[in-house]
């Protein structure tokens, strides 16, 4: 029996967007906050999410659970809770998913009798993002596309991949939600990428884990190694272990609006000018 759609909302496919930069195709969706058609001058923010078949859809999503990031926008706007943002949800494609995430060439099953290695196209996944994507969610659509509203988002070996893309690209992205990061990737090469960065990018940046995935406790190293480059935790550092959490699009979905709220937090009531008095005319007599 085929899994219903479960898409929220008003969201635009773009199917089959081209990359020259990578050679291959995939699908996008844009998701567009309430609001969008009724108030044609407003500009929106944009959270760029990797592994888009499981954002919106349960349909296309691994095991048929979803993230619930259309709901979660909608439901979290409604309230009052976050800023309307738009959501572009970016597809993976499939088998060449691990090189694409992969910021180095890392092993890929080192249990394997012949040690296959990643490509390490993050750098280039990178490119087509910056380069091909971003400049056409520019044109189409309504978006304030300044560094300090574009944000990046992903779980597992995508959560890993935002992160280090934050880091070799804080020119374009400032806002990241690293969730459950694939931190043991070609022995925590993440270390050291973070190491050779020079001084702190102006990085505003969501890290968890849930304490039942493997190796859950690396996250607490790399929490500690971000403080000690110059984030402030729970200030531009928002830090989470989720009790009991596993390694899993379910979970991931089940703390998707605390990472909207973090990263997007509703904006302060609107300035409103002094009232002055009255300017009154004399006519001359």
């Amino acid at each position: 029996m085929d899994q219903k759609h479960t898409l929220t909302g008003n969201i635009r496919p773009h199917p089959g967007f081209a990359s020259r930069i990578l050679r291959n195709e995939r699908d996008v969706l844009v998701y567009l906050p309430t609001g969008y058609r009724r108030s044609p001058r407003l500009r929106y923010p944009v959270l760029y999410l990797h592994d888009g078949q499981n954002v919106f859809d349960a349909a296309t999503s691994f095991g048929g659970v979803e993230w619930g990031a259309d709901e979660s926008a909608q439901r979290l706007t409604r309230q009052q809770l976050m800023e309307p943002i738009m959501i572009v949800a970016v597809a993976n494609t499939g088998d060449d998913r691990i090189h694409e995430y992969a910021p180095t060439m890392g092993v890929i099953d080192a249990n394997a009798k012949r040690k296959k290695r990643s490509r390490g196209w993050l750098r280039k996944y990178g490119r087509f993002l910056i380069e091909e994507l971003k400049p056409f969610i520019d044109r189409e659509y309504r978006t304030k596309p300044e560094v300090e509203f574009t944000g990046l988002g992903g779980s597992s070996l995508g959560g890993l991949a935002t992160l280090v893309l934050g880091l070799w690209f804080p020119q374009t992205f400032s806002r990241l939600a690293v969730m459950s990061p694939s931190i043991w990737w070609d022995d925590c090469a993440i270390y050291r990428i973070l190491d050779e960065v020079e001084g702190k990018p102006q990085l505003k940046i969501w890290l968890d884990t849930g304490t039942h995935e493997p190796g859950w406790e690396r996250a607490q190293v790399l929490r500690d190694r971000l403080v000690e480059k110059g984030w402030r935790l729970y200030d531009d550092l928002q830090y989470a272990e989720i009790a009991g959490a596993d390694h899993s699009e379910a979970a991931w979905g089940g703390r998707f609006e605390a990472v909207l709220r973090f990263l997007y937090p509703p904006l302060p009531p609107a300035v409103k000018e002094p009232l002055r008095p009255p300017l009154v005319l004399t006519a001359k007599l």
